[in-house]
């Protein structure tokens, strides 16, 4: 088998936190055939798949993750054609965001001010359905998606249309337990000059409000009906508080960041101790968009 299959591997390095311990297994695919052996190696051997993305999401356990974690951060592309006034791109599922940033931007589509805030990959994207808080259209991944290519555990391609997926906030189903492979998307091509500038000038309220300079997963709490969890936490006097070097930011209380060599323990008991208290002092039950991998 050609396929490079590593045992005990640290994980932190794979994930925007910095954060985890070690796979019992963990490969790499740079493409289908990779991807394909990886898959019949964990049939064949009864190893529990993990699925790691661009990492900007997950909180990874000191402990690691039994089975085998395939990562897809090298099992990326993307390409696009202008067809019927719309635009139409395909990506296979660890292109980061960014690649598809780079193309509605250069034809100065709508998507672009959406995009320019999502860390991850398109695969993420579909998975947590990635949004933003802010009244853009579109403002959730899934509004791109018109279809998903995914691998079954037997290794075998099938086509699943947006309108055969549950999509709602933060989350998309329908799918599982196969493995996206890749997205095809489309928008209508009517340029829009001016999201330039635009972009632009989001990136410097986020570069201003977000701690985009330390290690985060991004937003670790979902927005509760009616109101801002940032607000929340931030009128809890949770800015500051810290767990080890897990520490809520005092940039963006939605983030929480790493300040030096924060273990996942810690993270996640800052992230209890947060929920705990807003729930004591406001009575709002706020939930978490990150998601925990490994053994717990």
């Amino acid at each position: 088998m050609s396929l490079n299959i590593l045992k005990i591997h640290n994980l932190a390095p794979y994930t925007s936190w910095l954060i985890g311990g070690p796979a019992e297994h963990f490969v790499l695919p740079q493409d289908y055939e990779e991807l394909t052996q990886a898959v019949a190696y964990a049939k064949e051997n009864k190893l529990a798949i993990t699925v790691l993305g661009g990492g900007s999401n997950v909180l990874v356990s000191d402990l690691g993750v039994k089975g085998m974690v395939i990562c897809l951060q090298k099992f990326s592309g993307i390409s696009y054609l202008l067809s019927d006034n719309r635009i139409q791109i395909e990506a296979l599922a660890g292109t980061g965001k960014n690649e598809l940033l780079k193309i509605f931007l250069k034809h100065q589509l709508t998507p672009a001010l959406f995009l320019a805030g999502l860390p991850g990959d398109v695969g993420g994207g579909v998975v947590m359905n990635a949004g933003v808080a802010e009244a853009f259209h579109p403002r959730e991944f899934m509004e791109l998606v018109d279809q998903i290519e995914v691998m079954t555990l037997d290794g075998e391609l099938k086509i699943f249309k947006n309108s055969d997926l549950h999509v709602e906030y933060r989350h998309t189903t329908g799918f599982q337990p196969h493995i996206v492979t890749k997205i095809f998307m489309s928008w209508p091509y009517e340029q829009h000059p001016e999201i330039i500038t635009q972009v632009r000038d989001a990136n410097k309220v986020r570069l201003s409000k977000q701690p985009l300079d330390k290690p985060s997963c991004g937003s670790v709490f979902k927005n509760p009906p009616g109101h801002k969890v940032a607000q929340l936490i931030d009128q809890c006097g949770l800015k500051g508080t810290r767990v080890g070097d897990a520490e809520v930011s005092t940039k963006h209380a939605n983030f929480i960041v790493n300040t030096g060599h924060a273990s996942a323990t810690h993270t996640w008991e800052l992230i209890q101790l947060v929920k705990n208290t807003v729930k004591e002092k406001t009575n709002i039950e706020i939930q978490t968009e990150v998601l925990r991998l490994g053994n717990w």
